[in-house]
C-alpha cells in the first residue's frame, strides 16, 4: 500500500477544499494508505517569483521539515510542485538542508502524475456526462511536463466527450501576480482561452490548477458565459 502525504497548496486550502477532498477520495480508492500533516503551510512559491529569496528560504525550510519522512508527497497543483522539485535546490544548493532537500523533490508528484506514472493507472471509474476541453495549465505543462497523462484519465471517465481547444497550452493569464500587476494583459488572455473553450461547445474546461480555475472562472462570471471549470481531481472523483 503506497503511502502518501497530502501537499495542500494555499488556493486549495483556502478557496477549493473539496478539491482537496476529492483528491483524497481517488487515492484511497486506488488503495494508498494517506496522511495529511496539519503543520503544512506554503511552498514559498509566491515569495519567491516576486524575488524574496531569503523569506521564500525560510517557508521552504519549513516545507522541507514538515514533509521529511521519505514517502510520496502528492499535490493537486503542478504548479507547487513545479516549484518544489525545479527552485528548491538553487535555494538549498551547498547547504545543510541539501539532502534532505534531494529527497522531498524527488517525492513530489502532482496528482495525476502520480496517478499515471507511479500507480500507472489510467481509469478510476468515474462517470461525468457531457462534453470538456481540456486546459494545459503552465504549471503542470512547463515545469512538470504534464501533458498526456491527464488526457488518458479524461478519455477513460464514463459519458465524458473530450474535445482540444485550440489554444490549449496557451497560459490563462493569471501567473500569481502578473494577474494584478499586468490586469488588462490578463484579462486579455483570459478572453483568448475561454473563446477557444467556447468553440469546442464543451461544457467543462477542466485543468489540475485551481489558480488557473480561479481566474478563467472569474471572467466567465463576469460574462455569464455557459461553460465551468472543473479540477481533474473534482472530474475522477465524479460518479462513484
Amino acid at each position: 500500500m503506497p503511502k502518501v502525504q497530502l501537499f495542500i497548496p494555499c488556493f486549495v486550502d483556502q478557496l477549493y477544499p473539496d478539491t482537496g477532498m476529492n483528491m483524497v477520495k481517488v487515492l484511497e480508492k486506488l488503495g494508498c494508505e494517506v496522511s495529511y500533516n496539519t503543520k503544512q503551510t506554503c511552498c514559498g512559491q509566491p515569495a519567491f517569483n516576486a524575488g524574496y529569496r531569503q523569506e521564500a528560504k525560510s517557508v521552504a525550510t519549513k516545507f522541507l521539515q514538515d514533509f521529511k519522512e521519505n514517502n510520496y508527497i502528492v499535490s493537486p497543483s503542478g504548479s507547487c510542485t513545479g516549484y518544489v522539485r525545479n527552485y528548491y535546490d538553487k535555494l538549498f544548493d551547498n547547504s545543510s538542508d541539501h539532502n534532505l532537500c534531494n529527497q522531498v523533490c524527488g517525492n513530489t508528484f502532482e496528482f495525476t502524475e502520480f496517478l499515471t506514472k507511479v500507480l500507472k493507472v489510467d481509469n478510476v471509474g468515474a462517470t461525468l456526462n457531457g462534453k470538456a476541453t481540456y486546459h494545459d495549465a503552465c504549471g503542470a505543462l512547463r515545469e512538470c511536463g504534464i501533458k498526456e497523462g491527464p488526457r488518458k484519465l479524461l478519455a477513460n471517465v464514463k459519458g465524458l466527450e473530450l474535445q482540444e481547444m485550440g489554444e490549449c497550452e496557451t497560459c490563462c493569464g493569471f501567473g500569481g501576480t502578473f494577474a494584478v500587476k499586468f490586469e488588462p494583459i490578463s484579462l486579455g488572455m483570459a478572453q483568448v482561452k475561454v473563446k477557444s473553450a467556447l468553440d469546442t461547445g464543451a461544457k467543462y474546461m477542466i485543468t489540475t490548477d485551481v489558480s488557473c480555475m480561479m481566474h478563467i472562472q472569474g471572467y466567465i462570471n463576469e460574462n455569464n458565459f455557459p461553460i465551468q471549470t472543473m479540477h481533474i481531481a473534482d472530474v475522477l472523483a465524479s460518479g462513484w
